[in-house]
């Protein structure tokens, strides 16, 4: 199940809308509160401004297009907009908090966008007959940037192994010049043929996300995508990783749990880095328990947490329920730490932890570092069993 993002309208009455639906569709629309008043005029809408893409996609009459943001890889529909009769079209939005990349969904193809504050970025592109879009970005250096990595990742396409490494070459000196940008993001995401152009457990690649893991670290510590970035990287160091000038690495220290602090069902507060400082195996896990898969999944936990609990294992689980009422019920029933986040999909530690997919599980080891990431709960018990 995906979590579906905020869908704000600026400095307007605040509204929460939630719907659920079967089939394991499940979308909740959280609320986005602006107050205009004057003794406040710093906060709010007037804080950050708006960003605003705009262009024309030729072939794309009176069309809707879906707008989507990225949580590390798994895109999730936030809003749409739609064209005029000549394909032009305007999309106008508070801007974020980080810099995000925005994708643009034309039927089944694909506009990435880069957004840094109050940008205002301009798309010319067409659809051809067989759907694909050929597109090109301006209004920012990212997009600049985007426009290169988009023309390269596309003659790599059906390229020589020799041309390709030509390529890549090319690419990791655009990343390199600014490790720390919106595009460097995304070409650490992009694919070529279904196959990411940089692999993480490679040697030589490694020092590659490295170098973006120290860079956002370093700048952007606030960033949400950053403690991703820099877990995924020493997750997947390898032992010739020492190699790797000082410039590329990070200290293991950087990997630790982020603090979350929430009330069980009974009110009182539970730290995770409390629970996580005894020594234990502890299972972090965002859920929500209105979800259809839910029980089944609970029942994956229960029988991990019978098996393992008397050798140090420990689960906290998150609830992102929309009805506290509903959490509390289930909740109550439940053996392990349980905790409620009343901010819901909206969270501070959904961004801290980039949960764009629940249930979405971390394994933290006896140091209190985080040693996985885990969405399929096949690896779970494999996981575990490393630290137990």
């Amino acid at each position: 199940m995906q979590i579906y993002g905020i869908k704000g309208k600026m400095c307007t009455f605040a509204y929460q809308k939630h719907r659920i639906m079967n089939k394991k569709i499940y979308k909740y629309l959280l609320s986005s509160l602006c107050v205009a008043v004057m003794a406040l005029a710093f906060s709010g809408c007037s804080k950050s401004g708006n960003f605003k893409v705009s262009g024309q996609i030729s072939g794309t009459d009176n069309e809707t297009i879906k707008v989507q943001t990225s949580y590390h890889g798994r895109w999730i529909t936030i809003d749409s907009v739609k064209t005029d009769s000549k394909g032009s079209f305007k999309y106008v939005r508070q801007a974020p908090e980080s810099p995000e990349i925005y994708r643009l969904q034309v039927g089944k193809a694909e506009i990435y966008v880069p957004i840094d504050s109050v940008d205002n970025i301009t798309v010319e592109a067409q659809k051809l007959e067989n759907g694909v879009i050929l597109y090109t970005l301006s209004g920012s250096d990212d997009a600049l940037s985007m426009n290169s990595i988009d023309a390269l990742t596309i003659e790599m396409r059906g390229a020589t192994e020799e041309r390709r490494a030509e390529i890549k070459k090319e690419l990791s000196k655009m990343l390199l010049a600014n490790p720390a940008g919106n595009a460097a993001y995304y070409l650490l995401n992009k694919q070529v043929d279904g196959k990411p152009i940089y692999d993480v457990t490679d040697a030589s690649d490694v020092k590659i996300y490295g170098a973006v893991a120290n860079a956002y670290s370093t700048k952007r510590p606030n960033d949400p995508r950053t403690p991703l970035i820099v877990t995924t990287f020493l997750q997947n160091r390898r032992v010739n990783l020492d190699n790797i000038v000082a410039r590329d690495t990070i200290e293991a220290s950087e990997v630790r749990i982020i603090e979350v602090e929430l009330p069980d069902e009974n009110g009182e507060k539970q730290s995770l880095t409390e629970v996580t400082s005894h020594g234990k195996v502890v299972l972090l896990n965002f859920t929500i328990y209105e979800a259809e898969d839910s029980p089944e999944y609970n029942k994956i936990l229960s029988n991990l947490y019978e098996k393992y609990k008397s050798k140090g294992f420990e689960i906290y689980q998150v609830g992102l329920d929309v009805n506290p009422a509903a959490w509390k019920l289930s909740a109550k029933n439940i053996p392990w730490i349980t905790v409620y986040d009343e901010s819901g999909t909206n969270s501070r530690y959904v961004r801290s932890y980039n949960v764009g997919v629940v249930p979405l599980s971390f394994v933290v080891d006896r140091n209190g570092e985080i040693s996985a990431r885990i969405v399929d709960q096949s690896l779970l018990e494999a996981e575990i069993k490393k630290h137990i």
